[in-house]
């Protein structure tokens, strides 16, 4: 268990590198943060003779930090309502790249992983590594049996380092919630908890390639889009070994253009798959940045990258689907109603007065393409309901708002004039009605009942179980009740007293009939 002492020694260590780069200032000027935490940031100001004067360098500052802060930033960049607006914005510059670690600690990791030399797994291997990210680098290699192949490999040390700022990251997430509050609604606990299962995950290469795997499954039917295929005897915890994509990143638009491919079909494309995976399979690639997706001459979308993904239950992919496809065609009352019905919004609040609120900031959207919007004031309309409906923060969704930010982003750079709204709104119409429509229900019904059904039987012998059937001993006859010295719960003062007479009558009875002889 690592010490309170630890904890702020680390806690001041990232404040003053924070301080500098004027990346707290935001919480200073915060009406809602907590009073001890303004007070926190503003002597870690004070210690490093900063002024508020100047441009905060959010993402920067986290890059400073180290890698487990390199990857809270990006989360954080999809909490406006927990960073404020402006470090949100700066935060989606965040990348996720850090200077390569030597060759040779790489390939002493890749031979002491699989237990042989490196020279048993591939026949040629790059020493120069074309990504080196926060938790791992990519080498491109070529197998023994001649095949392309990426090798993503952990850097050493990386998941002692994580395990210890996330515990710090726990720590000083528990004592900001309990100071109430608005920090109480955001939930930065469970935030924390999320990162963590997300970087859990990340740390585990075999997970990674557990979901290319199936992610590759869930996408078999869409046209289009594909996933690299996994080469399992080269992949462990620590190394991942994936095809090779030779093919252009969709953000060299220029170079797509050349290649004659169809920007505005891409761009369609790209936002249909993630509403296939959000939606249809409840289960996304959250990793859906630019350096992660490529396309092929054939205008195939390739994605890379598996290490965090996102799921969402049937019951709530229900509730997504009818509230996208309710703001797409104004019908905010039951966009309310659905928020009632998730339990996301107190049912001491109106679902009329929500659904207005919900006019307010849905209405300037719809019908206009992305660069005709302000990103700023939507999400300042947006959190403004979520305070004044006391709306808790649902973490559990963060992922799915992060990925929907990045492939907004990369659906305007191809197209500047896509309608998300629009583009969505097929395909989520034709997802209701096939999963929500009447055949649908009668469907889902008997298989509901047919499931009850089986269960019966196992329902009975576990009553059975509880309650079994009488023995072959007789039942025995029923006993009088016999109040016990013992028992001082019925006894009252007076009962003592002749329980002592008694008791004392009784000793000169048998002292008296003693000394008689009648007991010799």
């Amino acid at each position: 268990m690592t010490s309170p002492v630890v904890h702020l020694f680390r806690l001041a260590r990232w404040g003053t590198t924070l301080a500098r780069r004027r990346a707290l200032v935001g919480i200073e000027d915060d009406p809602n943060a907590p009073t001890p935490v303004k007070r926190l940031v503003k002597l870690a100001r004070w210690a490093t003779f900063t002024t508020k004067r100047g441009e905060p360098d959010y993402a920067g500052a986290f890059r400073a930090i180290g890698p487990a802060a390199i990857k809270l930033g990006q989360s954080l960049a999809t909490r406006p309502d927990l960073v404020g607006e402006e470090a949100a914005i700066n935060l989606l510059s965040l990348q996720d790249s850090l200077p390569p670690v030597p060759f040779e600690e790489i390939k002493a990791s890749v031979e002491a992983a699989f237990g042989q030399p490196i020279e048993a797994l591939f026949s040629e291997i790059d020493p120069e590594p074309v990504g080196a990210a926060s938790i791992a680098q990519v080498h491109k290699a070529i197998t023994t049996d001649g095949r392309k192949v990426a090798v993503k490999v952990l850097r050493p040390g990386i998941r002692e380092k994580f395990a210890k700022d996330i515990q710090t990251y726990e720590w000083a997430a528990a004592h900001v919630e309990a100071m109430g509050g608005e920090a109480t609604r955001l939930r930065p606990r469970l935030t924390i908890a999320n990162f963590k299962r997300w970087s859990n995950s990340e740390l585990d290469l075999r997970r990674e390639a557990a979901s290319a795997s199936e992610l590759a499954e869930e996408m078999s039917g869409v046209g289009g889009y594909r996933i690299p295929e996994v080469d399992w005897d080269r992949t462990n915890g620590r190394v991942l070994t994936i095809e090779w994509i030779d093919g252009v990143k969709i953000s060299r638009t220029d170079e797509l253009l050349a290649r004659g491919h169809d920007l505005d079909a891409i761009a369609e494309k790209l936002v249909i798959s993630f509403l296939t995976q959000a939606i249809s399979a409840g289960f996304f690639h959250a990793d859906m940045h630019q350096g992660n997706l490529f396309v092929e001459d054939d205008g195939t979308i390739v994605a890379i990258d598996f290490g965090i993904m996102g799921r969402i239950d049937r019951r709530a992919r229900q509730w997504l689907a009818e509230i996208l496809y309710g703001l797409t065609t104004g019908n905010y009352k039951r966009v309310a109603e659905i928020h009632f019905e998730a339990q996301y919004v107190p049912s001491y609040h109106s679902v009329g007065e929500f659904a207005t609120a919900l006019r307010a900031v849905g209405e300037p959207m719809r019908g206009k393409p992305v660069k005709e919007l302000s990103v700023g004031q939507m999400l300042d309309g947006l959190f403004a309901i979520t305070r004044d409906f006391d709306m808790q923060t649902q973490p559990h969704l963060l992922l799915l708002q992060k990925t929907m930010v990045m492939v907004e982003g990369i659906a305007t750079q191809l197209n500047e004039d896509i309608n998300m709204w629009d583009t969505a709104a097929p395909y989520v119409r034709s997802w209701i009605r096939d999963e929500l429509g009447p055949e649908a229900a009668v469907a889902e019904r008997i298989k509901e009942d047919t499931q009850t059904l089986m269960r019966l039987p196992d329902l009975i012998r576990r009553i059975e179980e509880r309650f079994p059937a009488k023995g072959g001993a007789p039942e025995a006859p029923p006993l009088p009740e016999i109040k016990l010295l013992t028992d001082r719960k019925e006894r009252s003062g007076g009962s003592r007293l002749s329980y002592l007479v008694a008791i004392l009558a009784g000793a000169g009875a048998m002292w008296g009939a003693s000394s008689m002889g009648w007991l010799g």
